[in-house]
Order: structure tokens, then C-alpha cells, then sequence
């Protein structure tokens, strides 16, 4: 029998096994701006990131298929709120072809995706709140936004849940090579 940590399992799964979701909106300029974010678990790193001016499906179908293709990742948990956005059928399908296992919090528990609120509250706080996003049109909003999460929060940011404090995309990389 395997000797293991099940408390370092847990808090670091192994990559691209538990992956976390949800919606939010911003304010802009021309209109709400909703934003689609995949977070994986192992080091939390935002992996797929998809934005519109609806709150729809095609948004967090879109977030999960970019993590997907940008992970090269199928088989993972899956987890969510109950939107509607999360259980309609075609949201499922597209689980379903990545072989995914779809999670979802009980009816009135909030707690369970609180990571994935976090990092929302994080990008809220660090910078969207900072620079009064109902100013701007929606087109440079996500540029913003991209930058934030492509180039700050996932190579630069101090992460306290990662060893070391490593940023989510370089604590990745050194466990990879480690690995390999």
C-alpha cells in the first residue's frame, strides 16, 4: 500500500483533475460584460477564460472547451453552482465529450465553490474596481481582463495555497519538470 499525504492530495490534486467554474458580470460602459472562468485546482491557475454580453451557455461552454484545448486535459471533475448555464444540456454534452464529471454545489450551498468566487472577488478587487469599469466599453474591458489573468495572476501573482508561494503557471512548470 501507497504512503501518501491526504491532506497535500487534497489541497494539490494532480493537474487537470479537479477543475472549478462559475460566472460573474461587469459592469461596462455599453452594457454587463459576463465573464466564464475555469480554475484548476492543483495550483490555481485560471486555465480557460471566455467572455460575452450575455449570461448564457455559449460563454461557460466556450471557458471550458479553451481549458480543454489549452490543457490538453479530458476526464476531470467538473464543478459548479446550479446555473442554469451548468445544466443545460448542451453544457453537459460538451462534458460529456471531454469525458468530464460534473460536480455541482447542493441547492442554497454557496461554500463549496468558494474558491472559484475568490478568485472573481481577487480580479474585482485588484483591479476592476480600481480603474471604474462602467467607463469603458466592454471591448477594452476584456482586454483588461485578459491581460490580468494571462500575464499578471497566472505567471506574477503571489499564490499563498501554492509552496513557496509560486504563481500558478510557474508552481505548474516546476512540478512538470520535477515530474519528468
Amino acid at each position: 500500500m501507497e504512503c501518501y499525504d491526504k491532506n497535500a492530495v487534497e489541497k494539490h490534486p494532480p493537474p487537470n483533475q479537479k477543475w472549478l467554474s462559475d460566472i460573474t458580470e461587469v459592469p461596462c460602459s455599453d452594457g454587463k460584460l459576463y465573464l466564464s472562468a475555469v480554475l484548476d485546482c492543483f495550483n490555481g491557475e485560471i486555465v480557460g477564460v471566455a467572455m460575452d454580453d450575455n449570461m448564457r451557455k455559449e460563454p461557460c461552454i466556450q471557458a471550458f472547451e479553451n481549458a480543454c484545448k489549452a490543457k490538453k486535459a479530458r476526464g476531470m471533475i467538473y464543478h459548479s453552482d446550479r446555473g442554469s448555464q451548468f445544466t443545460s444540456h448542451a453544457f453537459r454534452e460538451s462534458l460529456a465529450k471531454r469525458d468530464a464529471i460534473q460536480s455541482m454545489s447542493g441547492t442554497g450551498r454557496c461554500y463549496d465553490n468558494a474558491r472559484m468566487e475568490s478568485f472573481f472577488a481577487t480580479l474585482k478587487k485588484e483591479k476592476l474596481y480600481k480603474i471604474k469599469t462602467e467607463r469603458y466599453p466592454m471591448v477594452y474591458i476584456k482586454s483588461i481582463i485578459f491581460r490580468y489573468i494571462l500575464v499578471y495572476y497566472n505567471r506574477r501573482r503571489i499564490y499563498t495555497s501554492n509552496p513557496g508561494g509560486w504563481s500558478p503557471a510557474i508552481y505548474r512548470e516546476r512540478m512538470l519538470s520535477q515530474a519528468a
